[in-house]
C-alpha cells in the first residue's frame, strides 16, 4: 500500500500531546490523518487533515470513525474496546490490537497476565473494591505499608497510592483495585519495545526516570540510565519477554523497577508512545513517534541507538494555577545550548497537568553512569 501523498488515511483515537507529537511525523511523510478526541481544543486539531469531537469511550462514535481509515491507531488506552473489536472482525487494521489493549486497559488484568506469562513483577491481591481491601486488612491477610493501585483510570500519576495506615484508606476510590507488595529499588527505569506487523522488534536505550515525590508524576528522564550494563541488559530482556508476550504492534513502553538486590521487576506497561521517550526526539536517530508509524504501516523500524545523551523535564503547573495556561521566562530557555521546549498547546490545563517538556541533549559521552546526579 502506498502510505505517502496518496489517499490512505491513518485514524487516531485521542487528539492530545502524544497524538500532536506524532503529527509531526505524519506531516513529514505527507500521511493523511483523521482524529477523534472529545475535546474541540485537543492539541491535535491544528495539525490533523480531519478532526471529529467526540466520545472515545462511546461504541457507536469510535465504530463510525473507524470504519473511515484504512489503519487506526490510538494514543490513549481510555478507549472503547468492543467497538475495535467489531472494526477488526470487518477486516479494519487495529494496531496495537484490542487483544493487547485489554490486557492493559485494567491494571488488575494487566497484573494477572504478568503472573500467568511467568513475568517478573511485585506480589499483588486483586480486589473487588475498597471494602474487600479492608476486610483483608482485618483478616491479616494484607498488611502494612502496601501500594494500592486503582484497576482503571489511573494516569500521570493518579489512582496510585502508598498505604501506610488505616486514614490513608479513607481517600481511594470505590472500585476495583490492587494491593502490590512495597517493594524498596535503587531505580525506576523504562524501556520502549518497537514491533512491527512482520514482527521485526526493536528495543530503545534503558532510560532512568525520576518521580515527583507527592504528585507521583515523572520529572526527570535520563538517557542512558546510570547503571551497569548488566542491569541495562537484563532491563531490556525482561522488556523484550513482555513484548513477545503481548504480541503488540507499535511501541510498548515498559516500565521498571530495579530492586536493592539489582533485579528487574515490571511495574506496568503503556501500548503507545511514551513520556519516558520524549527524549528520543531530540536525542535518537528515530524518535518513538516516527518509529511508531514504522511499526503500525509495517515499514522497516529505524536505528533506535542515540546520537547524544538525553535528558527530559516535564513542564507542570505551578501547583494553584487555574485558568489559561502562562510560560514564563520561555526566552531564557530557549537561550540555553542544546534545550529545546516542546509546548502541548493545552489551553487550560487541568491542575498539575504537563504542559509541555524541555529537552536537553548534550554532546558527552554515552556510557552508562557519566552524567551527574543532581
Amino acid at each position: 500500500m502506498n502510505y505517502f501523498s496518496s489517499n490512505f488515511t491513518l485514524g487516531i483515537l485521542g487528539g492530545g500531546q502524544l497524538g500532536k507529537m506524532l503529527l509531526y511525523e505524519t506531516r513529514k511523510y505527507d500521511i493523511a490523518t483523521k482524529v477523534l478526541d472529545p475535546s474541540d481544543e485537543a492539541p491535535c486539531k491544528i495539525a490533523c487533515n480531519t478532526f471529529v469531537q467526540g466520545d472515545l469511550m462511546d461504541f457507536d462514535t469510535v465504530y463510525d470513525f473507524g470504519k473511515d481509515v484504512d489503519v487506526l491507531t490510538f494514543e490513549i488506552e481510555g478507549v472503547n474496546v468492543e467497538a475495535l473489536e467489531k472494526l477488526e472482525s470487518e477486516d479494519v487494521k487495529v494496531y496495537p490490537s484490542s487483544k493487547t489493549l485489554r490486557n492493559i486497559q485494567s491494571k488488575a488484568v494487566q497484573k494477572q497476565f504478568y503472573k500467568d506469562h511467568q513475568i517478573p513483577t511485585a506480589p499483588f491481591i486483586i480486589f473487588k473494591d475498597k471494602y474487600n481491601l479492608q476486610e483483608a486488612l482485618v483478616r491479616k491477610e494484607l498488611h502494612y505499608p502496601f501500594v494500592w493501585k486503582s484497576a482503571t483510570g489511573g494516569y500521570d500519576g493518579k489512582g496510585v497510592s502508598i498505604i501506610r495506615d488505616a486514614e490513608d484508606l479513607i481517600p481511594l476510590s470505590e472500585g476495583e483495585c490492587i494491593a502490590e507488595k512495597l517493594i524498596p529499588f535503587k531505580n525506576e527505569l523504562a524501556v520502549i519495545v518497537a514491533r512491527s506487523v512482520s514482527g521485526e522488534i526493536k528495543t530503545y536505550p534503558v532510560v532512568e526516570m525520576e518521580f515527583h515525590p507527592t504528585a507521583n508524576q515523572v520529572e526527570y528522564v535520563i538517557c542512558p540510565a546510570r547503571i551497569d550494563h548488566a542491569v541495562a541488559d537484563k532491563a531490556r530482556e525482561v522488556a523484550m519477554q513482555v513484548s513477545k508476550a503481548m504480541e503488540h504492534v507499535g511501541l510498548l513502553a515498559v516500565e521498571l523497577f530495579q530492586t536493592e538486590d539489582d533485579d528487574i521487576i515490571v511495574n506496568e506497561v503503556a501500548p503507545r508512545p511514551h513520556n519516558s521517550g520524549h527524549y528520543s526526539i531530540e536525542a535518537s536517530y528515530t524518535n518513538q513517534f516516527e518509529q511508531h508509524l514504522r511499526a503500525i504501516l509495517d515499514l522497516p523500524l529505524g536505528n533506535t541507538d542515540s546520537k547524544v545523551a538525553g535528558i527530559m523535564v516535564n513542564l507542570v503547573g505551578a501547583e494553584g494555577h487555574n485558568g489559561q495556561v502562562v510560560y514564563k521566562s520561555i526566552e531564557k530557555i530557549m537561550s540555553m545550548p542544546g534545550v529545546t521546549p516542546h509546548i502541548y498547546g493545552k489551553k487550560k490545563p487541568a491542575l498539575l497537568e504537563k504542559w509541555g517538556t524541555l529537552l536537553l541533549s548534550m554532546k558527552t559521552s554515552l556510557r552508562r553512569g557519566r552524567l551527574l546526579r543532581r
